[in-house]
C-alpha cells in the first residue's frame, strides 16, 4: 500500500523551483535537495570563488588572496570589501532573469534559502543594507526596485535593517546591460546621491553594525563602485555585496 507522501507526490508532483520542471521521480530522504531543485540545475550553480581581492571580490590565485590586486593598489574603491555569493551563471542566470523579467521569484527565494547560514556569517542583525537605486521610470516600469526587494529577503533571513531610501538616482542614465567596459563607467559619473535627509535615516536605522550596498548582479563593479563612492559623506567604511557575479576567467 502507497503511503500518503507517495499519493502526494503522485497526485501533486514536485517541481524545480528554478527550471519549474516536474519531477518524475520520487525523492528520498537522502535526496532533499531534489524536492527544491533539479538535478540539472543543480549541476550548474557555482559558487563564487573564495579567493578574492578583498576589496573589490575579482578572483585571484590563492597565494595572492586576499590582496589588494593590482587595480586596487592603483585605484583602490570607495567600499571596503565586496562580497558576491554566486557565479552569474547557468541555473542562477536562469532565476535572476525569470525574476528579473517575469517577477518569478521562486528560483531566487530558493539560492537564498540554500545559502541562509552563509549569509548569516557575512551579515549581523545590526548591518544596515542599501539596495543600489534604480531610475524612478524604470523602477515604475517594471513595479519592482529588485536591489530592495533583495535586501528585504535577505533582511528577512539575517535580522538585519535596510533602508531604500538612503541612496538616490540622479537623472535616467542608459541601462548598465546594454553598455560595455568604460562607457560603463562614464554612464554611471553622478548617477547616485545621497538623500538630503540620509543623516536622520541613517540614525534611525543604524545600530553598530556595518553599512552594506547591496546589488543583484556584478559585471565589472561599475554600478557598486560608485554606488559605495556617493555614500563617503556618512564618514563610515562602507561594504558592498552581490548575489552573484559574472567571472570573466571563468571556462564554459
Amino acid at each position: 500500500m502507497l503511503d500518503f507522501k507517495t499519493w502526494q507526490h503522485l497526485i501533486f508532483p514536485p517541481a524545480c523551483r528554478i527550471c519549474g520542471d516536474i519531477f518524475t521521480a520520487k525523492p528520498t530522504s537522502q535526496q532533499h535537495i531534489t524536492t527544491e531543485c533539479c538535478a540539472h540545475c543543480f549541476k550548474h550553480i557555482r559558487i563564487f570563488d573564495r579567493h578574492t581581492c578583498h576589496r573589490c571580490g575579482v578572483p585571484l590565485a590563492a597565494s595572492l588572496s586576499p590582496g589588494p590586486c593590482g587595480s586596487c593598489l592603483q585605484h583602490a574603491p570607495a567600499q571596503q570589501q565586496t562580497q558576491s555569493l554566486y557565479v552569474y551563471h547557468g541555473a542562477v542566470r536562469e532565476a535572476l532573469l525569470a525574476w528579473k523579467l517575469q517577477g518569478q521569484s521562486a528560483g531566487l527565494d530558493w539560492l537564498l534559502e540554500s545559502a541562509a547560514k552563509h549569509l548569516r556569517t557575512i551579515f549581523h542583525p545590526d548591518d544596515l543594507l542599501i539596495p543600489v537605486p534604480m531610475p524612478l521610470p524604470r523602477m515604475r516600469r517594471s513595479g519592482l526596485h529588485h536591489s530592495a526587494d533583495l535586501c528585504l529577503k535577505i533582511a528577512a533571513l539575517t535580522g538585519c535593517a535596510t533602508d531604500w531610501q538612503i541612496l538616490r538616482r540622479t537623472g535616467n542614465h542608459t541601462r548598465q546591460s546594454a553598455l560595455q567596459g568604460k562607457a560603463r563607467q562614464r554612464n554611471l559619473r553622478k548617477a547616485f546621491s545621497l538623500a538630503n535627509d540620509y543623516p536622520n535615516r541613517l540614525k534611525a536605522q543604524q545600530g553598530k553594525g556595518q553599512v552594506w550596498v547591496i546589488d543583484d548582479i556584478l559585471t565589472t563593479g561599475a554600478t557598486l563602485r560608485h554606488a559605495c563612492q556617493a555614500m563617503l559623506p556618512i564618514k563610515q567604511d562602507v561594504f558592498a555585496f552581490s548575489l552573484a557575479r559574472v567571472n570573466h576567467n571563468q571556462q564554459e
